[in-house]
């Protein structure tokens, strides 16, 4: 009696990212178990990360320190850009050089500084630090005590948090008082007293009877002020002695300052609970749905809740990605952005054994990321003239029936770039990470039946200079469910998986 053969075909593997929170069995085959050194790219597939060249030369001026822990680019009115960076105590200048301009007698005891750009100036704000203000003057950058310059009046409040909106400079979460929020004059961010000033305390405003600033934001206009349980919303900040409490947000709040990043259009933030929408929450209230990393949030939340460091983010247009750094596990959560999927989460993957600590996106677009090395700039596809490796990892597949003893029989990846890259296709059963393992190697060339038509044409998304190839795998044993991976050595060119077919005969029942 002939035996019943199924067959599972994935146009896009891992086109909706990393599952981990759902039952494994009952997934769409578009998600993915392990998304490990990859991103999505705009062609839904998915595929290697960039690469991490160093612009540091020396990392002696960081000492036995972690490493770079915040990264910020300062852009003056006439254009001049400058790069600050923390680490070692001590505030550096420079990408390629580390060049210590930390004020003279000022001795940093964190790295977790808030640097902003406001009217011609950068500000540096650090919980139990007194402030820093840069000005360029003449080209020549000073970093002084912002009570030393020479338009400072008052105290500015020695803040953990910053934010320049609404023609003014705002801070708080100070040592002993995370209820209040400082402004400074009109356009005069160095100036605490006096004008337009002034401050709110928002004490008896917390929908839960107690709770403390972790950060600022603007959006859509509003003040945002987020607590660790909950969110306040005020309207009228451009007159903040006026601003009235235009919505209150309950039991969700943010937990990392510089997890805030705006997107454009909405903020995303880290609350208890994962990373969530700041446009969604205010729709759905406390609604669960607007939980943008709902399908890794239990896995997430783990390392997050085991930090010992700061956790920071990025977010990069240019590449429509949401960076969330973890330094002490160094794992990198990569959410997409071009959109959300149906039930309000997006798209992720991970990064894995980058030592990445922060990031900043630049001016013109680029994405520099600080680790133990110093600086590096997010381009080609080394580490540093290193390769790396990436993992895509199916989840369990029961081809409709996991009652039944499964034999697949062969497994046939198509896999675009990477020319002449050694490729590993991996297959085992019933839950093993023991898989059985055979190696491939990318074609140097275009096989003949991508040759023609829309792969090779010049209204073509791809040019007759990327290789596509499909490598077959002849796979053996059996089991209820299978698992299929593909690992690959990145080492110069970029590679993604465009599909995955399989075939297995359906047996007796076990």
């Amino acid at each position: 009696m002939a035996q019943n053969r199924e067959h599972i075909y994935i146009a896009a593997p891992g086109f909706k990212g990393l599952n981990t929170q759902d039952s494994p069995v009952a997934q769409d085959a578009t998600f993915a178990a392990i998304a490990e050194n990859m991103v999505i790219d705009k062609y839904g597939r998915i595929g290697a990360r960039q690469g991490l060249n160093k612009l540091t030369t020396s990392a002696t001026p960081l000492g036995s320190s972690i490493g770079i822990e915040s990264i910020f680019e300062y852009v003056d009115h006439s254009g001049d850009k400058t790069v600050f960076s923390t680490g070692n105590n001590k505030i550096f200048t420079g990408t390629t050089t580390l060049t210590d301009v930390t004020p003279s007698g000022y001795t940093p005891t964190a790295n977790n500084w808030k640097i902003i750009n406001f009217n011609n100036h950068a500000y540096f704000f650090q919980r139990g630090h007194e402030p820093l203000i840069y000005t360029d003057e003449s080209g020549s950058g000073v970093l002084d005590n912002i009570s030393d310059h020479s338009h400072s009046t008052g105290t500015a409040p020695q803040a953990n948090e910053a934010l320049a909106a609404f023609g003014r400079v705002w801070a708080a979460d100070v040592t002993a008082n995370k209820h209040t929020v400082y402004w400074s004059d009109l356009l005069n961010g160095h100036a605490w007293t006096g004008g337009s000033s002034g401050s709110l305390d928002v004490t008896t405003v917390w929908p839960t009877g107690h709770d403390e600033i972790v950060a600022l934001a603007e959006f859509n206009n509003l003040l945002v002020i987020f607590g660790k349980r909950s969110i306040l919303l005020y309207s009228g900040a451009s007159s903040p002695a006026s601003m009235t409490l235009s919505d209150i947000i309950t039991n969700i709040g943010c937990t990392a300052r510089d997890s805030v990043q705006s997107i454009g259009t909405d903020l995303f933030f880290l609350s208890d609970t994962g990373v969530r929408s700041l446009g969604r929450v205010i729709q759905e209230k406390s609604n669960p749905i607007g939980n943008v990393s709902k399908n890794v949030k239990d896995t997430m939340m783990i390392s997050v809740n085991s930090e010992a460091l700061n956790i920071k983010s990025v977010y990069s247009p240019e590449e429509s990605m949401y960076l969330l750094f973890l330094p002490t596990s160094f794992e990198v959560y990569v959410f997409d952005t071009r959109g959300a999927l149906e039930d309000g989460s997006h798209r992720v993957t991970t990064w894995s054994a980058t030592r990445v600590l922060c990031g900043t996106r630049t001016a013109d677009g680029l994405l520099y990321l600080g680790n133990a090395d110093g600086i590096n700039k997010y381009d080609g596809h080394t580490d540093d003239g290193d390769s790396y490796s990436f993992k895509y990892f199916t989840n369990p597949l029961s081809f409709g029936d996991p009652s039944r003893l499964k034999m697949l029989k062969e497994l046939s990846f198509t896999v675009i770039g990477g020319s002449n890259a050694t490729v590993v296709g991996n297959w085992g059963y019933d839950y093993t990470e023991a898989y059985t393992k055979q190696s491939f190697t990318i074609s140097t060339s275009l096989i003949a039946e991508y040759g023609v038509a829309e792969y090779n044409v010049s209204t073509s998304e791809y040019s007759a200079s990327i290789v596509i190839d499909v490598a077959k795998v002849k796979a053996t044993g059996s089991g209820k469910v299978a698992t299929i991976g593909l690992e690959a050595t990145i080492d110069g060119r970029a590679v993604s998986l465009q599909e995955l077919n399989t075939e297995a005969i359906i047996g007796r029942l076990v």
